[in-house]
């Protein structure tokens, strides 16, 4: 599911994202289960994000960064703002992907592609299981992690990783078939922060280019 240009290996991901207050989760807490008291106590969120890509050879690649917001299940709106402009809205029944620099958008139907991708982590519904298996995978650079591994071959990608700090998604990598690892980390959460209609809605501008419904 991820597109091949490198600006959009993360439409996927941006499906995704995330945060939960502190008090929700001692430090003790694995990430599995830090991710189900995320999920059962948060409706909406916005953080802001950096993001970096490593190709299969380990070499970092292309950064970026932006904001993002969400509203459980299926709605979120992913703005990258630096090293370029694009706009990627899930209005709940489709995916909306806006390329300022080619004045294109591009729309597919959510369907259940977003049940199997990472975004159904954290802005998905309480039933990854149907869709992931997943494990704890131990602590790292003070957080804990979890694996989810997708149980449809067909997913796009291998894995994804999750790190929690205190009820809080810190960091999240995303590793596609082709080896690459898309490298996310998240700050200034905002937990169950006020949204409108409006935030998960998109029209696109006048004169750009519309590829697909």
């Amino acid at each position: 599911m991820f597109p091949t240009k490198i600006r959009f290996a993360l439409s996927s991901v941006s499906l995704c994202l995330l945060a939960a207050h502190a008090s929700l989760a001692s430090a003790a807490d694995g990430g599995i289960e830090q991710l189900h008291q995320f999920l059962k106590s948060t409706q909406t969120a916005r953080a802001s994000f950096n993001q970096v890509v490593i190709n299969k050879s380990g070499k970092a690649g292309q950064k970026a960064s932006g904001d993002m917001l969400f509203q459980r299940p299926g709605k979120f709106r992913w703005n990258y703002e630096k090293p370029y402009s694009q706009l990627i809205v899930g209005d709940g029944s489709k995916l909306w992907s806006y390329d300022k620099d080619l004045n294109q958008v591009v729309i597919k139907p959510m369907g259940k592609a977003i049940g199997a991708s990472p975004a159904a982590l954290l802005a998905g519904d309480n039933e990854m299981e149907k869709n992931f298996n997943l494990r704890d995978s131990g602590e790292a650079d003070g957080l804990a992690w979890l694996e989810a591994t997708p149980k449809n071959g067909e997913a796009g990608f291998e894995r994804v990783r999750i790190g929690f700090k205190n009820g809080l998604p810190q960091a999240m990598e995303v590793r596609d078939n082709f080896g690459q690892t898309t490298q996310l980390q998240f700050s200034s959460f905002e937990r169950n922060a006020a949204v409108t209609a409006d935030s998960f809605r998109f029209t696109p501008p006048k004169g750009a280019d519309v590829v697909g419904e």
